[in-house]
């Protein structure tokens, strides 16, 4: 059993997951979850393998956010969350039922669900929710998107600076993580924004 203090002194390498949601879940059978230095190829050949990065910050030297013209911060119904996050990703179909139960997990806090619409539209351009687990002093961001016609314009730095910027004084540190093939490339945003670390975790899948 994974204790409190062991994952503290190395959050990324001890799991690829937060600390409260790796005591919570249960791995399928089919499923197996490495860390890189665990992991060799050849062993795992009857597995499809997807890699994630995971890297933290530790909420010194923030950069101030800076929104973009002709956007601002907006209200959004869990609806309007589930429907944006789905039109962000080919492969992604999260309802607002499961959006719903999040809400309803210790670690949410309203103050991390941020929304930004395009002024002269109303349109939701970009989305982010954030979670907080007060008994680690963990942050984590869990869905940073931005609609595929708005990217490019510093909507994804804002979302991500403005979270942090609302975890410091209340969080010790922040954590995230992201498939490492994603053509959108979010590492590079995230370390941007001031994350670091080199862990990769292979989420591995039984084939057939």
């Amino acid at each position: 059993m994974l204790t409190k203090k062991e994952y503290l002194k190395h959050p990324c390498r001890k799991t690829s997951v937060p600390y409260w949601k790796f005591m919570e879940i249960t791995v399928p059978n089919e499923i197996k979850i490495l860390h890189h230095d665990d992991y060799r190829e050849a062993d795992y050949q009857q597995y499809t393998d997807t890699p994630y990065f995971r890297l933290i910050h530790d909420l010194q030297n923030l950069s101030v956010p800076s929104m973009p013209k002709r956007f601002s911060i907006c209200n959004a119904t869990l609806k309007d969350f589930a429907e944006h996050i789905n039109k962000c990703y080919e492969n992604v179909c999260i309802s607002e039922s499961e959006l719903q139960n999040y809400i309803i997990r210790r670690v949410y806090h309203a103050d991390l669900w941020l929304a930004v619409k395009n002024n002269l539209t109303g349109e939701i351009a970009a989305t982010g929710i954030g979670e907080f687990d007060r008994e680690m002093g963990e942050g984590a961001l869990e869905w940073i998107q931005v609609s595929g016609d708005y990217r490019g314009c510093g909507l994804g730095r804002y979302i991500v600076c403005e979270l942090l910027c609302r975890m410091k004084g209340i969080a010790d540190f922040v954590t995230v993580s992201g498939q490492c093939d994603n053509p959108a490339n979010p590492e590079r945003l995230y370390r941007r924004c001031g994350f670091v670390g080199e862990d990769i975790w292979h989420i591995l899948r039984k084939k057939g």
